[in-house]
């Protein structure tokens, strides 16, 4: 071969730039463009043909069929069934329902057979004690919100419980020798402040530990080092906010993170970058807007702060309306997935934060579409934590 010929067929290494612009260009496909353009295919075929309505009757049903009988498909959360009942419990309030008296005393009484004898609740009876568990176990006896739910908690245990999963730095095991992240200090802080066990020494450096967790990007990840995630980085606000520490942070880094991952075309929200928009983090990444001007009011000392959570709260409706709603009952994912109870409750709550700014912003007909107001930092109606919170405050706090 000439060199002439060498010339014509290899010019050389191409520069990072023009490499870049090939890889921006819109011939240029990976899994992730082709799997992000078949969801807005589908998102603008839903819009043109599907108002945004919610479907209330057939969410209650499917969510009461579900409190005693769940399909096959639910064996693998065997270990989760506190959740399942918070996941029900919490939708049905929003919706503006609520289990009968004795059936709401079946379930006070299930949980109570999940509570550890050393404090905590398991996934399910005889289950070691778990801080995920004990969240949601806790969440879902104050959505009940029975003197007789409110009792059958240890107080004392469950201070135990939280004492014995700390570390030295300030963050939780999720269980006895379990893994360590975000998710522990969020549920350990919530279940403490609503049952009335929280302690300066429980969570002494807590808030250290946390902001560790911010990342690069603005948001947090489940331990220092990782990667931003909607999911954790709701538990981390919520954390500081809990602690009243939220000086800690780069809030202007969260904001501009967390301003971004709301999808241009489908209004709601994706949970880490380049990933696609999924419902549950209508609440995950949408909850924080309400802290976020919860911290700016107190650091302007005023109340007259914009009237919005400073993403599009309409266009996140009408992701949730037309594109979440199983038409047999139930919310989803995204358009092509299957509904199910975790997801019910969390685009159900991201609707509430949606429609509940400084001033209402409900898509008409708002007495159709209208739900219950969901408390930002414990995710159960705002009355009822109110409620709950109340009531254990009355009572003292547990021996250290």
């Amino acid at each position: 071969m000439a060199n002439n010929d060498l010339n014509d067929d290899f010019k050389g290494p191409r520069t990072y730039v023009e490499l870049l612009k090939e890889i921006l260009s819109p011939e240029f496909e990976t899994h992730t463009t082709r799997e992000q353009s078949k969801v807005e295919k589908n998102v603008l075929e839903l819009c043109k043909v599907k108002k945004p309505l919610l479907s209330r009757n057939r969410h209650i049903s499917y969510l009461k069929k579900s409190i005693t009988h769940l399909s096959k498909n639910y064996e693998a959360l065997d270990c989760s069934r506190p959740w399942i009942c918070y996941w029900t419990l919490h939708s049905l309030e929003l919706l503006g329902e609520r289990l009968d008296d004795d059936l709401c005393s079946n379930v006070v009484q299930f949980l109570n057979k999940c509570q550890s004898p050393t404090g905590g609740f398991g996934g399910g009876p005889g289950q070691d004690a778990h801080l995920a568990s004990t969240y949601a176990a806790v969440n879902a006896l104050c959505v009940i919100g029975s003197r007789e739910a409110y009792n059958i908690i240890d107080r004392q245990k469950t201070y135990e419980f939280l004492k014995s999963l700390r570390t030295d730095e300030g963050s939780f095991h999720m269980h006895v020798n379990g893994e360590m992240d975000i998710r522990g200090v969020y549920c350990a802080l919530a279940v403490a402040k609503l049952l009335n066990i929280y302690t300066p020494e429980l969570f002494k450096d807590t808030e250290k530990w946390v902001a560790k967790c911010q990342t690069w990007e603005g948001g947090f990840a489940g331990c220092p080092g990782m990667e931003a995630h909607g999911g954790y980085s709701f538990c981390g606000l919520a954390s500081l906010v809990m602690l009243n520490k939220s000086t800690v942070f780069n809030l202007s880094a969260f904001i501009r993170w967390i301003v971004n991952k709301q999808m241009r075309l489908e209004g709601g929200f994706q949970g880490r970058t380049n990933k696609l928009v999924d419902g549950c983090y209508s609440f995950w990444q949408g909850g924080a807007f309400p802290l976020i001007n919860s911290i700016l009011a107190a650091e302007s000392k005023t109340k007259n702060l914009e009237a919005y959570w400073m993403f599009d709260q309409k266009a996140l409706q009408e992701y949730l309306l037309i594109c979440c709603q199983d038409p047999f009952g139930g919310m989803l994912d995204k358009p092509g997935k299957n509904s199910d109870i975790y997801h019910t409750c969390y685009c159900l709550s991201g609707l509430s934060v949606a429609q509940n700014s400084p001033e209402k912003v409900i898509i008409e007909p708002s007495e159709v579409n209208a739900v219950e107001v969901t408390h930002p930092v414990y995710n159960i109606v705002f009355e009822t934590a109110m409620k709950a919170i109340k009531y254990f405050s009355s009572l003292p706090l547990p021996e250290k």
